[in-house]
């Protein structure tokens, strides 16, 4: 079954923060071969939902550099996942600029190569929002700093995971056996001495 759990902005401007002049080693890197904006800003998106989507093909995940979906590292199917993913992972939608809060997302386009540039709000000066961003790294730097023809906005609505329903508490409580079914007390992984 799945439900929706919210997505952690703090986290993800966190993550941002550590890596946004340096790579973590977990992940690979697409600076010359492509970019590697959507990289990272995938990158602090999970930081913030800890979900990702193994869907082959349409999913959203990062396992390494060979094994990985399109719309970690893509732009435009990045947009396309966050914005139609009715599955498991982070959604959202497409957004104005004044619903945009920190841990959101921003991406630019120009005439000639369409959307080119996936940028993480990390903070605003006035109206102006605050991203994050590498291939051409930057923390704090205010969009209005940016050249490009158009944008658009994404904002994050939370994340969606699997539970499995096989764990629901009713028979343990009401046959007197335990608060929480024993597969999913966190108390089961401490062994006793």
């Amino acid at each position: 079954m799945l439900v929706s759990k919210p997505y952690l902005r703090e986290r993800a401007v966190t993550y941002a923060q550590k890596y946004a002049f340096g790579q973590n080693p977990i992940f690979g890197n697409f600076r010359g071969i492509g970019g590697n904006c959507t990289n990272f800003v995938s990158q602090s998106i999970y930081a913030g939902s800890c979900v990702m989507n193994y869907t082959p093909t349409f999913g959203w995940y990062y396992v390494s550099l060979d094994d990985r979906s399109p719309s970690w590292t893509g732009v435009e199917y990045f947009y396309n996942f966050i914005t139609e993913n009715t599955g498991i992972g982070p959604y959202g939608k497409s957004a104005s600029m004044d619903e945009l809060e920190i841990g959101d997302v921003i991406q630019l386009g120009n005439n000639t190569d369409g959307f080119y540039h996936t940028l993480l709000v990390v903070g605003f000066e006035g109206e102006d929002p605050l991203v994050a961003a590498q291939t051409d790294d930057a923390f704090r730097r205010p969009l209005s700093t940016y050249n490009y023809d158009f944008s658009r906005f994404i904002k994050i609505l939370g994340v969606r995971l699997e539970i499995n329903i096989e764990e629901d508490c009713f028979d343990s409580v009401l046959n007197g056996i335990a608060i929480v079914p024993p597969a999913t007390s966190p108390l089961s992984d401490i062994s006793s001495n």
